[in-house]
Parts: structure tokens; sequence; C-alpha cells
């Protein structure tokens, strides 16, 4: 009778792999992949929530008068936020038609981007040490209310997304009225009412052409230019300004 023997498990052969670390890091998985579920939803109610709430309640205060401020105390100088709302009815038609002449003429006609400025713009760069933009007043205002300054592709892509909303859920009428109220116009200085009354010492709704288009000139760069003691490039671009405002049509907002 033979007696049943035992096998020795051979020298080289590995235990069988253990399951749970394989069950801890599917979980921690899981929990991430929730995380970034919620956030990503969270992000998209609440932002179109805010864009519609925006509609009618005007923005107190946005991420750039913010780090304008903190720059301005870094440098001895008192907090200030200069700033004045003033109702698009009551704006001067030459403003208005001084921001369409000079920051986007096809305002009235396109869905929030002119993609043949971006190609312009993207071309130019190419070729120029000074960068351009092609941004439409759209775009300037979804940045100037919701975003930070920056050239990064992600802020870019944040800008195209709150570009739609306000396209979807703002009038033309509303972009330019919250884009001429919150655009900064000097050190501390923001919207046409407080530059109006700064520069020109009259509201805004009382500008001549000659002045909308003075304070629509600085717009790129208003930390170094000024409407009252412009340059010759400055002075160049006012000129543009006035003429392009000739040529515009009816703005029927």
């Amino acid at each position: 009778m033979k007696t049943a023997t035992r096998k020795k498990p051979a020298a080289n052969s590995k235990p069988a792999p253990r399951k749970s670390n394989s069950i801890f890091r599917s979980g921690w998985l899981k929990l991430v992949l929730r995380i970034v579920k919620f956030a990503f939803i969270f992000f998209i109610v609440s932002s179109i929530l805010t864009v519609i709430i925006y509609r009618w309640v005007n923005p107190p205060i946005t991420y750039l008068m913010i780090e304008r401020g903190f720059e301005r105390k870094s440098a001895g100088k008192p907090w200030k936020i200069d700033k004045q709302w003033i109702n698009f009815d009551d704006i001067a038609d030459p403003m208005k038609r001084a921001a369409v002449a000079a920051e986007d003429q096809k305002f009235l006609d396109h869905f929030g981007f002119d993609f043949k400025a971006m190609e312009a713009a993207i071309d130019k760069n190419a070729h120029s040490h000074k960068l351009q933009g092609g941004s439409t007043i759209s775009q300037q205002t979804a940045k100037n209310i919701f975003l930070w300054q920056g050239r990064s592709y992600v802020r870019k892509a944040f800008e195209a997304w709150f570009t739609l909303l306000i396209e979807t859920f703002w009038s033309k009428k509303r972009i330019m009225e919250v884009y001429l109220n919150e655009i900064e116009m000097g050190d501390g200085i923001y919207g046409v009412e407080a530059a109006s009354q700064a520069y020109f010492h009259k509201s805004a709704s009382d500008l001549t052409n000659y002045q909308a288009a003075a304070i629509a000139s600085i717009w790129p760069n208003p930390l170094k230019w000024s409407p009252t003691n412009p340059g010759d490039y400055v002075r160049h671009r006012q000129y543009l300004i006035r003429k392009n405002m000739r040529r515009l049509g009816p703005l029927d907002f």
C-alpha cells in the first residue's frame, strides 16, 4: 500500500499575489475620479449660475482690481478702486462707438469670437516681438469679470467657456454695458464713468467724439498711456479710432 506524499513547492516558485494592494489602489482611484467629477459638475453649474446672476446684478469687483490693489500696496501706495457704475443708456453714444471702433468692429455680428482677427494676430505675433491680441469685446469682458490676467492656454480655455456663456445668456447691450463699466482705465481707475471724471471732469454721458476716442485709445496699456497727454503712437491711435467711428454704421443694441 502506497502512502501519499506531499509535494514540496519548487524553490523558485512565487507566492500568490496579494489582492489588498490592488483593491486599495482601486479604491483611491475611484475616490479621485469622484472628486474630479464633482469638481467639474460644480464648476459648470456655478459658472452658469454666476453668469445668469450677472445678467441683472452688476459685478461688484474683479480679480484684476484686487491684484492691482495689492500691487499699489506693495509699492507703498494706498488701496484704490475708483469705479462708478453708469447705466448703458446714460453712456454717450460716441463712447459706445469708440469702443467698437477701437476693439471689435464686428461686435454686433459675431457670437463671441472673430476668427479672422485671431488668425491675423497669430500671424503678426509670429513675425513681431510685440504681441497683438485678437480678442473680441466679449472675450475681454469674460476675462475681466471672471478670470485672472495672463496668456496661458488654461486661462484661454476658461475665457472661451465664459465667452460662450455671456453670449448665450446676456444681450450685446449687457455685454457692452459691463465691459465699459469694468475695464481698466488707469492706476486704480475702472470704467468709463470714473475715467471720464478723472481725465475730463465730466460724466461719460457728456463725452464728445474726441474725448471718447481718447479714452478708448489707452485700453491696451492704461497704466502707461494717457488720453489727455498722449505720445505720438497714442495720438495716432486716437486718429484711427475717430476714422473708424465715422465708418461705422448704426449700432443697433
